[in-house]
């Protein structure tokens, strides 16, 4: 199951009411900060000019929330043209208001923040590109700054060249910040829907059983009833030169489905019980079965006496995480791969060693995340990404506590749960 970054970020929309309402927020901002300017404190403000942008935002909000439903998901390409477009109101709003001097002008990082959050990275740049340009037309804005008449508020060209600065930086900081959340939140949904997927699946398989027990119990009646006409008419039309041979294969057939669907309540009846119910040895033989014929020599080791090993209900969860830990280190592994299987009193161990190259020290500090897939910088091989997630997620939902470390000659993977959660004994 392999997912692209490339595909998660093109899979990541921006909803219409979303930007409508934070345009709307931005135009009663705007008209705020005009009003105050300009009849309150009486600065001298070019009002005809910054009234017309403030409407022209206004007027494109209307229509957009007049023509498009509000569940309506923006394109890529859409959202981009606008957001360049509030960039270009906001830039225009600034530049004749006192460019980089007006304390506004901060707000210019806002559309690239949203794009970073919402859209491709590739448009989240060139929109960066855009705010950068508009800063630079800025900090040469020949407006003064509205202020107390007969005043003229003059900004050293060190301190515009510092304002530039910190505006052009907080841009680039917050976006490449809000992209990584945005981009790791979406990483995490992705993986957890998928480990939510598979335990559905591995529960579904465990379930089959029953369901054939069902069907068993269902279908009974109905085929005792053809049996029973299948009989009479074998006992009426059996030497019929026409029809004997089809009555008797009838109930031939039928008697066998008889048979069929009588194995089938037996084997659910008997393998019930003893298949929900795993001693850890058998839990760690089955775990080990699949992954015998790459090979690779798996070798278990048991610390502690079968007598008193601790016997805890089948769990699909655990089968797979332990499978899944197990079949990284046969991917990995030079010649063998060591399982050990230790209990106590207390806790439950099962540790798995391979003799491959282990770790890399970057890896180690990330190893469980999403899509985290080379154990070296240098191995194009697979399989400890969206995998491993996975198989950690549904282990630590058992209750188990993971260790990720190397060993003596390769990897090393600890699982450990307090034995309560892994014998029935103590659970009831």
């Amino acid at each position: 199951m392999a997912l692209d970054y490339n595909d998660m970020n093109s899979n990541r929309s921006l909803r219409l009411q979303t930007l409508v309402r934070l345009r709307w927020l931005a135009v009663g901002g705007q008209s705020l900060a005009v009003i105050i300017t300009a009849l309150w404190l009486q600065f001298p403000l070019p009002l005809a000019p910054s009234s017309a942008l403030i409407a022209s935002l206004a007027l494109l909000n209307t229509f957009l929330t007049i023509r498009f439903p509000p569940t309506h998901r923006l394109t890529p390409p859409a959202a981009f043209a606008l957001l360049g477009l509030d960039l270009a109101q906001l830039t225009a709003l600034l530049f004749i208001t006192g460019g980089l001097a007006n304390p506004f002008a901060p707000l210019l990082c806002v559309p690239v923040i949203i794009s970073s959050a919402s859209q491709p990275k590739p448009h989240s740049i060139v929109l960066a590109g855009f705010a950068v340009i508009g800063v630079t037309a800025l900090a040469f804005s020949p407006f003064p700054l509205p202020w107390y008449p007969g005043t003229v508020l003059l900004i050293p060209r060190v301190l515009t060249a510092g304002i530039w600065f910190a505006i052009v930086s907080m841009t680039a900081f917050a976006a490449f910040y809000t992209y990584r959340v945005s981009l790791e939140a979406s990483e995490l949904s992705e993986a957890l829907t998928a480990t939510e997927l598979v335990l559905q699946r591995e529960k579904h398989l465990s379930q089959l059983d029953g369901l054939a027990a069902a069907a068993a119990h269902e279908l009974g009646t109905p085929l005792a009833t053809i049996s029973v006409v299948a009989k009479e008419m074998e006992r009426e039309l059996g030497d019929d030169p026409r029809f004997g041979e089809d009555v008797h294969l009838l109930r031939s057939q039928s008697e066998r489905c008889r048979d069929i669907l009588k194995r089938l309540t037996t084997l659910s009846s008997e393998s019930e019980e003893h298949m929900r119910l795993l001693p850890l040895s058998s839990l760690i033989e089955e775990v080990m079965a699949p992954h015998r014929e790459f090979g690779i020599e798996i070798e278990l080791k048991e610390k502690g006496d079968r007598a008193s090993e601790p016997v805890g209900i089948r769990n699909a969860g655990i089968l797979y995480g332990l499978g899944n830990l197990l079949e990284n280190a046969v991917d990995y592994a030079r010649k063998k791969v060591t399982v050990t299987a230790e209990h106590t009193a207390e806790r439950v161990k099962v540790t798995i060693e391979d003799d491959g190259d282990g770790f890399s020290p970057d890896i180690l500090m990330r190893i469980g995340e999403p899509y985290v897939t080379k154990r070296q910088k240098d191995d194009s091989a697979g399989g400890l990404g969206l995998g491993l997630f996975i198989a950690k997620t549904l282990l630590e939902r058992s209750g188990a506590r993971l260790r990720f470390e190397n060993g003596s000659s390769g990897a090393r993977v600890s699982v450990e749960w307090p034995r309560a959660l892994m014998d029935t004994k103590l659970a009831k």
